[in-house]
This record gives C-alpha cells, sequence and structure tokens, in this order.
C-alpha cells in the first residue's frame, strides 16, 4: 500500500478475527489492508463478503467478461486495491492475462475482441455518473450474451462499484497482490480515455 487509509485500520481480534486472518493469508499470502479498515464495522464486513460471496457463484456470464468488466469499473473510478486484486484474481481463474492487463487502457488496446470492447464500454457506462447506457448498448448485448447473462453481467457491474467507491472514499489503496506473484504490471493508458 503506498498511502494510509483514511480510516487507520483496527486490530483485527477475537476468534473471527483469528479465522478472517489465517483464511486471507492461505488464499491470498497476506491479510489485506481492507480488512482492518472494515473491521471497525464488522456488519457491514460480513454483509459485504456475504454479497461478494453469492456474485462469485453466479454463472450464466463468461466469467472472464465479468471480471475484465469489474476491472473496468475499478480503473475508472480509481481502486487500485480492487484493479490489484482482481488482476490477481484473473490470474487465479486461469484467465486470458494479456487481456487482463490491458483492461485500464483497453480503448487504445488491440487484444480485445468486439464482444469484450462492448463489455467494457457498458461497465464504464454504467458507472458514469449520470449512467450512460443505451438502449442499443443493452440490444447489442442482449443479442450476444442472452437475457440471463445480461442481467448477471449487469449486476456484477453494479458489485463493482458497490467495493470500488468505498475503497476510494476509505483511501483503500492496493495492496500489491499482482507484484506478490509476479504478474507483469498492469498496462497504464497513453492518452485521455474520453
Amino acid at each position: 500500500m503506498t498511502a494510509t487509509t483514511r480510516i487507520p485500520a483496527a486490530e483485527i481480534t477475537g476468534f473471527k478475527g483469528a479465522l478472517m486472518k489465517r483464511l486471507a493469508k492461505k488464499s491470498l499470502g497476506q491479510v489485506p489492508s481492507s480488512l482492518g479498515v472494515y473491521w471497525h464495522n464488522q456488519k457491514v464486513l460480513m454483509g459485504m463478503a456475504a454479497v461478494s460471496s453469492k456474485v462469485r457463484k453466479w454463472d450464466a456470464c463468461d466469467e472472464q467478461l465479468k471480471s475484465f468488466a469489474h476491472m473496468a469499473v475499478a480503473a475508472q473510478v480509481g481502486c487500485s486495491w480492487c484493479l490489484d486484486f482482481n488482476y490477481f484474481e484473473a490470474h487465479n481463474l486461469d484467465l486470458d492475462m494479456d487481456k487482463a492487463r490491458e483492461v485500464p487502457r483497453w480503448r487504445e488496446s488491440d487484444v480485445f475482441s468486439s464482444l469484450e470492447r462492448e463489455v467494457l464500454a457498458y461497465a464504464e457506462a454504467m458507472t458514469m455518473t449520470e449512467p450512460t447506457v443505451t438502449d442499443d448498448m443493452v440490444a447489442s448485448l442482449r443479442d450476444q450474451l442472452g437475457d440471463a447473462a445480461l442481467v448477471e453481467l449487469t449486476a456484477v457491474i453494479a458489485f463493482a462499484n458497490f467495493t470500488t467507491r468505498p475503497n476510494v472514499a476509505l483511501g483503500i489503496e492496493s495492496d500489491g497482490f499482482a507484484a506478490a506473484c509476479g504478474l507483469r504490471p498492469l498496462a497504464t493508458p497513453t492518452r485521455s480515455s474520453a
């Protein structure tokens, strides 16, 4: 992490805390800084974890499309923690890492299919304030993905906004998950992506 969080991390204590730290170290190799920040309100932490667990079980939409969409939201919102973590997760899920590393500069990159570009544009359009989703965007994705997958993709993008925005507001930054497992750094845009 390159800076301190806006709310200092709480000491993670008790049986539940010990269990969570153990699980985090086992699955991530370290205890994420975000855990200590969210530990201040364990109901929020557990609620967000419960939603995350449910989201991971959805299977109507391609995992790679969902991962890239989440990363696009993180890049747009500026959540370095989420971008780093989702890049790390893409590696763990054996997704296309050449594409995953290019998500922050997807408009400039030539590695994405037309469907992937539409998904990334849709994720950004949902993330804008006010959202800029159009009927044409939805119709095209609906034709290509089907209703169930599009509903799931939309919910994943909404979930990405639900997790990225609090991290940015609380000053939670990258914990270096991707670097710790030797992944090449994420690409950065060479020009403004407006």
